[in-house]
């Protein structure tokens, strides 16, 4: 059975869209263990619940950032790690020691409103501002620049005339948890 290792550092929901696709038997594979950046995020209750073990590395420039998270991922030896709104840049020793078994999950239509800065409603924020009429979510490969690794799979979402961040990020998520999982039952094959 493949080995999954989850980074988030917000509410989980893309994490906890998975947890349920395994438990519904949708997609076989087992998840080894959760990163977080952030001892107050919503995916280590997530987590708890499912009993998945938890790792806080919180992030610092003075910290052994990389060599934890490195401890941490040889200990849970994962087939395929999942970035699910994790905010941090991977160290890029991890980048290579995984190379193409990183992928990340961004709530717009790559390559337009990537990169450091653009997450969230800051996303849909620029995605109206700009008039665009479409946006979505995508699932990338992750290289050693924010959001510009090779895109494996969008989805496009439509952007209403009265959309707000808020309406619109809504729409999108439902979709990425639908896309996330697709895409890891599909890369596990």
């Amino acid at each position: 059975m493949k080995k999954l290792v989850f980074f988030a550092s917000g509410s989980g929901s893309n994490f906890q869209s998975v947890i349920n696709a395994i438990e519904n038997n949708k997609i076989t594979a087992s998840i080894s263990g959760l990163i977080t950046d952030n001892p107050g995020s919503g995916a280590i209750e997530r987590a708890k619940k499912h009993n998945i073990p938890v790792a806080v590395i919180p992030f610092s420039p003075k910290s052994h950032f990389s060599i934890q998270i490195e401890q941490k991922l040889a200990e849970w030896k994962p087939d395929l790690i999942v970035l699910a709104g994790y905010l941090k840049k991977i160290p890029d020793s991890v980048i290579e020691s995984f190379k193409n078994r990183i992928i990340n999950i961004h709530p717009s239509l790559l390559p337009k409103y990537g990169g450091k800065g653009f997450y969230g409603q800051h996303v849909h924020r620029a995605v109206i501002e700009a008039g665009d009429t479409v946006s979505g979510c995508t699932v990338h490969y992750v290289n050693g620049e924010y959001d510009r690794g090779s895109i494996i799979k969008q989805i496009e979402v439509p952007v209403k005339p009265d959309d707000t961040p808020e309406s619109l990020g809504k729409r999108i998520l439902i979709e990425e948890h639908k896309l996330l999982p697709n895409v890891i039952k599909q890369l596990i094959k």
